[in-house]
Formats: structure tokens, C-alpha cells, sequence
């Protein structure tokens, strides 16, 4: 047996031993065992004398934490510890405590809580309110045909009163540029890399777009290398007609690299507007604001930790941060008018998920998914939202002068075994500062889905699995880690696909498709609910979940990707390609590359080693 196991079960053992003569629940450490994301904590409760450091043992196979539920004024859990399968950690922030009880729960799993008792005297460190001290950053928009954004290395200004932090974006910003375009209309986005040349080459992925192979910011080909540029054209439409509105985002999409690439700024919001959806009178201008949600950790000199030099095998791969941002700012403000606002919800996050909530508990009118509108809008008290995933929504600020309501991410409400759990954050306030001209109700009826004839079989199914690999565990797709020159499926253009999803690991995925206008058929084989009842591109997948999907297969012809938007999972294997071609040409077990697509991946290997 591995050493390391050896002396995770020898503290296990010991944990789980009282003391001769002492009863009641154990000392000095909270323990999760085997199974944890379904049985919980083996020890739900720990006493702890003022002062002293709390243990946290890890004995699963999954990365765990140990988290308050209470904060500090700037937002932080008043203590947090994360520890990766296999091993221990100190759980930070327990021995400035006061004395008190504190409750906790896993970010991961939120159906593991437990309780914390400090005990001892006077002085210490308590639950504090939040201060949203800092506006509400609105990145610039891009409204032109031809756009340029130089991927460069920038100083941004992320924590309040502290130093900039450095950071490698678009456009010198983060999020960098909201690019917003109509509907149909041509756009090209040239890419010119201008990072330190140690950082390596980098891509453009327009998540959820219907787009060439090309186009699409492939992992491994067409990179943009060091000192050069690329240009991406998005005709945004499919099959020659307009696509449909979206709330999207552009991100950096390098094989191996994308988590590192998103933590450290390469992202951005993207808006198509169609002017047939004038006549919903949904909220616009100064009434539409697009918000990016991330975590993030930072060192003591407000620099972004770098996660990514020492990582855990799957399934323990995991990075998360200790701070939450909205428009890459801690806690912002918005100031608002007393009226109907659309607020454009998105998770870009590497791993973390949010349950979106008031905390008056007004309701949320979701129009959208971000892919399009709904066909009727939904009525939610809270959304959930995983990597990737976003929510259109309409909220309605009416209320009296000076009230201010708190934009929140709550443990999520469903608490299903082995889910995978929300951030619980305070998001961002919203301060009802004027009086404004109220727009019209969301009407009942939004955007119809178009015919469309799905098999009534279907064609491919894909699961999402932990298996072994060359150099020990790795995620696959249908038992396979990634092979960026294997071809894992041909389907023809102008077929109409149904594909089965399946979860079969212990954790919780959030499956993204290119190429196409996907729509879900069913979940767990019912009909999905009404925010999924419309085009999507990424879908959570809790384990045992299934769930079908269907497209037409317009226009493209090339490999496509199918991933996890969990970047740690997607580059630790759990992606896989599907290549169309046109009708009546043969399958293809291999990609075919250019000498030039060989000679990039290569050398973007050796940076990687070098670096």
C-alpha cells in the first residue's frame, strides 16, 4: 500500500479514537472519509480551545473543504481549508476565532456541514457585515465589424485599496472588452500575442457560436503563437439565417493550459442583439448589465496565487479561489433606478458553482440561458449556475429610495448526494438611488423553438468517466483520456443528432458541446425543466445523471470538441472530438494535420516543459 495512504488511514484510526476517559464529540480535527460527497463528515462536530489550529483530515478520493458559513466585512469565510485527497491540512483562520459556534460545510459538497465550537474567553475574530465599497466596473464595449485585442500582459486594479494585480488578458482589462454585435452580421476578431514569450501561445474560443473549425480556438491547432496574430470570423449565423441572440463569452481555450490561461484573465462577454425581439421590450441600455462571476486567490501582495504548479490527480483536481469577483471586482456596488433591470448572469469560474439568490428574496424572471431566450420565461427564487453556464435574467428594483438589496451566491438548495455544491458569497449590492420610467412586464410568450424532426433513437452516447492513464488517474470521455489526434466519432452534415450524456463518476460535471445550436430532449428521462427546455450549450451532470441532447448539423465541416467545463477536468483528459463530414465520406479513426498544426503542438509542449 502507498506510504501516503498508510498514514492517512493511521490518522483516520487515530481521529476516530476518543481519548481514555473523554466523551463527546472528537478534538482537534474534522475528517472526511470514504464516500464523503454522499455520507458527509465522519466527525460533524469539533471543539476547539481559543486559539488553537483545527486539522482537517482528507481520507476520500476527493478534494474536500472545510468552510464557514460566516464572513468578514470583505466577503472572506471567517476560516477555510482545502485539503486534497490523501492528505491533511491546517484549516486556516480558526485560531483567531472568538469564542463562539461556527457552523461549516464543504464548497464542493454542500450536504457536508458541520459544526465548529471555539471555546475560551474574550478578543478574537467574528462574523462581520459586508462593505461593498468599490462601483460596479462595466468593461468596454466593441461594437465593430473588425475587432483587435491584444492578448498582453496588464495591470489591473482587482482589490480594493491594495496594489494592482498582475495579469495576462485581452485588451489589457479584466474581463477584457465586451464584444456586441447584431445578429447575421460578419465579425472578425484578430488575436495578436503580445504576452511575455514564456507564457506561451494562446487561442480564442467563442464558447456556444456556431462557427468553422477553424474559427472555433481549437486546443492544438491554429494557435496564436508568441509575437504573432490570428484572425477568428464569425459569420453569427446558421444555415444561413441569423443566429439567435446570446449572452456568451471568449476565453482562451490552449491544450493543457486553459485553466491557467482563464484563472489568470484571458476572458471576456460577448452579446449578439437580434432586432426582432424589440417588440419584448425587454430592459435595454443602462438598464442591461452583463456580469462575469469568478473566483480568484490572491498572496499578501494582492498577486494571483499560481494554483497550477502543483496540482492533484483526478478525481482531486480542483481550483477554486478564496475571493469572488463581479466584473473582476471584490464586493462592487451598482447604483439603480427604482425599475425592471435585464441582468446577464455568467459563471466563468474554473470549478466553483453559484446558486445566484436576493437577499430580500425578490424573485428572478429568467428569460435566457444564454444561448437564446427561452420560449417562456420562469419565475425562480434562486439559479443555479456551474463553469460556463449562464442566466438571462429580468429583476425588478422597484422599492423606496436608499434601500439597498445583495446580489448572493447561497449553499445550493437542492443538496443532492454527491452534487456538487455552491459558493455561499455575498456577490454585490444594489443601491435603489432614483426614480425611473418603468418598462413593460416580461411578456408570456418569448422566443419558439424552430421545428426540428429528432430521432427517436439515438445516435451517440457519451460518458464521462475516471479511469487510468499512462501516468495514473485521468478523466476520459467513453473510457478514453483525450488524444488530440484521435478522431472519436464522424457524423455527416445535414444529419439530425440525439446524444445521451451520462455521468458515470463520483463528481459532478458541466458538459459543453461546439459546433452547434444544441437543445435538450430530456433529463433523467423526463422532460428537462423550462430553463432547459430551449437551446443550451453546457449542461451539469450530477453523477448518474442522464441527460439527451439533439442539433441539425449545419455548415461546418471539421473536428469539434466535447468537454468538461471544469478546466481542471477538461485538461486533465475529460475532452474528446467529433469530426463532421460531408454525406457519404468515410468515417475517420484519425485526425489529419498539417505539418504546421504538428510543429505548433510541439512547441507548445516544449514551453510548457521550459516554463
Amino acid at each position: 500500500m502507498h506510504p501516503r495512504v498508510l498514514v492517512v488511514l493511521a490518522l483516520l484510526a487515530a481521529a476516530l479514537t476518543p481519548a481514555r476517559g473523554v466523551a463527546g464529540p472528537p478534538v482537534g480535527a474534522i475528517i472526511a472519509g470514504p464516500g464523503g460527497a454522499t455520507l458527509g463528515y465522519v466527525s460533524k462536530v469539533a471543539v476547539e480551545p481559543q486559539g488553537s489550529p483545527l486539522t482537517f483530515v482528507n481520507a476520500d478520493q476527493l478534494a474536500h473543504t472545510v468552510t464557514a458559513v460566516d464572513r468578514d466585512q470583505d466577503g472572506r469565510p471567517l476560516f477555510s481549508g482545502n485539503a486534497l485527497p490523501g492528505t491533511t491540512s491546517v484549516v486556516a483562520g480558526v485560531d483567531k476565532l472568538r469564542a463562539g459556534t461556527y457552523s461549516f460545510f464543504c464548497s464542493f459538497h454542500p450536504n457536508m456541514t458541520g459544526t465548529l465550537v471555539v471555546q475560551g474567553g474574550s478578543g478574537g475574530v467574528g462574523a462581520s457585515t459586508p462593505r461593498f465599497t468599490t462601483p460596479l466596473r462595466i468593461p468596454r464595449t466593441l461594437t465593430g465589424s473588425h475587432i483587435t485585442l491584444k492578448a498582453e500582459q496588464a495591470d489591473v486594479q482587482v482589490l480594493p485599496g491594495r496594489p494592482a494585480t498582475t495579469m495576462y488578458t485581452f485588451g489589457g482589462s479584466w474581463p477584457g472588452p465586451t464584444i456586441r454585435r447584431p445578429v447575421g452580421a460578419r465579425t472578425t476578431v484578430t488575436v495578436v500575442n503580445q504576452l511575455p514569450p514564456a507564457f506561451g501561445a494562446v487561442s480564442l474560443h467563442l464558447h456556444g457560436d456556431h462557427h468553422s473549425s477553424a474559427d472555433d480556438g481549437r486546443p492544438d491547432d491554429h494557435l496564436v503563437a508568441p509575437g504573432k496574430a490570428r484572425t477568428y470570423t464569425f459569420a453569427l449565423k446558421d444555415a444561413g439565417k441569423p443566429e439567435r441572440a446570446a449572452f456568451s463569452f471568449y476565453h482562451d481555450h490552449r491544450m493543457d493550459e486553459t485553466g491557467r490561461n482563464n484563472w489568470f484573465g484571458l476572458q471576456g462577454m460577448f452579446i449578439t442583439d437580434d432586432p426582432a425581439e424589440a417588440h419584448l421590450h425587454l430592459p435595454t441600455g443602462a438598464y442591461d448589465l452583463p456580469l462575469m462571476v469568478a473566483d480568484r486567490s490572491f498572496d499578501d501582495a494582492a498577486q494571483l496565487t499560481d494554483p497550477f504548479l502543483a496540482q492533484s490527480a483526478p478525481p482531486g483536481d480542483a481550483t477554486t479561489g478564496t475571493r469572488t469577483l463581479v466584473n473582476g471586482s471584490v464586493l462592487p456596488y451598482a447604483p439603480v433606478a427604482a425599475r425592471r433591470y435585464r441582468l446577464r448572469l455568467l459563471n466563468s469560474s474554473s470549478f466553483s458553482s453559484y446558486d445566484f439568490h436576493f437577499s430580500d428574496g425578490r424573485p428572478m424572471v429568467q428569460v435566457g440561458n444564454g444561448s437564446a431566450l427561452l420560449t417562456a420565461p420562469v419565475t425562480r427564487n434562486d439559479i443555479l449556475l456551474g463553469p460556463a453556464e449562464r442566466a438571462d435574467v429580468v429583476v425588478d428594483f422597484a422599492g423606496p429610495l436608499g434601500k439597498s438589496v445583495i446580489l448572493e451566491s447561497i449553499a445550493r438548495t437542492d443538496t443532492r448526494p454527491g452534487g456538487i455544491g455552491a459558493q455561499a458569497t455575498p456577490l454585490m449590492q444594489f443601491r435603489i438611488t432614483k426614480r425611473a420610467a418603468q418598462s413593460p412586464p416580461v411578456p408570456a410568450a418569448l422566443m419558439p423553438l424552430p421545428a426540428l424532426a429528432v430521432p427517436v433513437l439515438p445516435t451517440m452516447t457519451w460518458t464521462l468517466g475516471l479511469g487510468a492513464g499512462a501516468s495514473g488517474t485521468t478523466w476520459t470521455v467513453n473510457g478514453k483520456p483525450y488524444d488530440d489526434m484521435r478522431s472519436d466519432t464522424t457524423i455527416e452534415l445535414g444529419t439530425v443528432q440525439r446524444w445521451v450524456l451520462v455521468n458515470s463518476s463520483p463528481l459532478t460535471h458541466f458538459v459543453h458541446l461546439h459546433e452547434e445550436a444544441w437543445r435538450t430532449v430530456s433529463r433523467d428521462g423526463r422532460a428537462p425543466p423550462p430553463w432547459e427546455a430551449g437551446f443550451q450549450d453546457t449542461w451539469r451532470l450530477d453523477p448518474g445523471d442522464v441527460v439527451e441532447v439533439a442539433a441539425r448539423i449545419t455548415d461546418f465541416t471539421g473536428p469539434f470538441l466535447i468537454h468538461c467545463h471544469m478546466l481542471d477536468h477538461e485538461d486533465h483528459g475529460m475532452m474528446a472530438t467529433f469530426t463532421v463530414v460531408k454525406p457519404g465520406q468515410k468515417p475517420l479513426l484519425h485526425r489529419h494535420s498539417s505539418l504546421a498544426a504538428i510543429t505548433s503542438r510541439y512547441l507548445c509542449r516544449v514551453t510548457k516543459e521550459t516554463v
